[in-house]
């Protein structure tokens, strides 16, 4: 089999490569932005600019992929905020572009769309652990152009046939991720503290919010089951299926270093919406693959610190 990994140069597409690779032995192709760099020995690597639609096609001509992985994306909700008209047409307007090439394919290759736990968005009480057919009520932009997403890639899957199945992942975490996301922030923060390399302080956001979080390896292994098993048009949420407050993950992450350390509240870190909780049932994807997670979170918390601490 071969697979496209779309957006391979990001923290998740590493990981979800060498997925495929070991444990599925599938040939991979992987797409990345012109000013990124990637090498990952085994895989054939293609710039791509998801707004060109001539190079999308260019590529899905040559790599002739049997599965596509569409990641690529500007995931950061803070950022959404800051650069609204930059989500959008990534979010969007590439991801039509991408659809758009594939249905004009003579055949049908199984595409798997990377969506968020984040569309749910303002979830009322009672709705958690919330389930796919609760209705989407997305409560930042970042949040807004992928619920978006899902609906086109729906309406394709619909209207043209096409094997599209879409997913919401929650929050996951590991070795490697951007600090531009809460767990690798902390743990950075952390790490530069242990090398004397910046005050005992650790600066913070909201930490009352409650998030659900599970390790990358999991969840490059739902994507990979999903997209040999998963019905076309259908909608699955990953998630480790458990909501944990963001100053509980601080916490564990505090105690695994001998610093006494501080917690300041940064206004920068603030987002203008937060939503209080999130927390996923995985019952369907269960169901439909057998999936379930593996690594627990105190396992991936100590290795994403131990990462920072070696890269610093």
């Amino acid at each position: 089999m071969q697979a496209l990994i779309i957006g391979g140069a990001g923290f998740v597409g590493s990981y979800l490569a060498a997925h495929c690779m070991n444990n599925w032995h599938w040939k991979v192709a992987i797409t990345k932005m012109d000013s990124e760099s990637l090498e990952l020995p085994g895989t054939d690597v293609y710039n791509l600019n998801l707004l060109d639609p001539t190079q999308i096609r260019e590529i899905l001509n040559t790599v002739h992929p049997d599965y596509i992985f569409h990641l690529a994306a500007q995931s950061s909700v803070a950022l959404s905020w800051k650069k609204p008209g930059l989500t959008i047409d990534v979010n969007i307007k590439g991801s039509v572009n991408l659809l758009d090439a594939i249905r004009e394919l003579d055949y049908k290759p199984r595409t798997l769309l990377i969506g968020s736990g984040e569309e749910y968005g303002h979830i009322r009480p009672g709705e958690t652990p919330i389930n796919e057919d609760n209705t989407p009520r997305p409560g930042n932009i970042y949040a807004a152009t992928k619920t978006c997403q899902n609906m086109i890639a729906k309406i394709y899957a619909d209207a043209y046939q096409m094997d599209n199945i879409m997913v919401r992942a929650f929050n996951h975490i590991g070795p490697n991720q951007a600090p531009m996301f809460v767990v690798a922030d902390f743990c950075k923060q952390a790490a530069e503290i242990e090398k004397g390399l910046r005050e005992p302080v650790i600066r913070v956001g909201n930490l009352s919010a409650m998030r659900d979080f599970t390790d990358v390896r999991d969840v490059v292994r739902a994507y990979a089951l999903l997209v040999q098993k998963g019905q076309a048009g259908e909608t699955y949420n990953i998630g480790s299926g458990h909501a944990i407050a963001i100053r509980e993950i601080l916490d564990q992450i505090c105690a695994m270093t001998d610093h006494d350390i501080h917690v300041e509240v940064d206004p920068e870190r603030l987002r203008p919406v937060d939503i209080p909780i999130i927390e996923a049932d995985t019952r369907k994807l269960h169901a439909a693959t057998g999936w379930q997670p593996e690594i627990p979170l105190s396992q991936t918390l100590k290795e994403t610190l131990d990462y920072w601490r070696a890269k610093l």
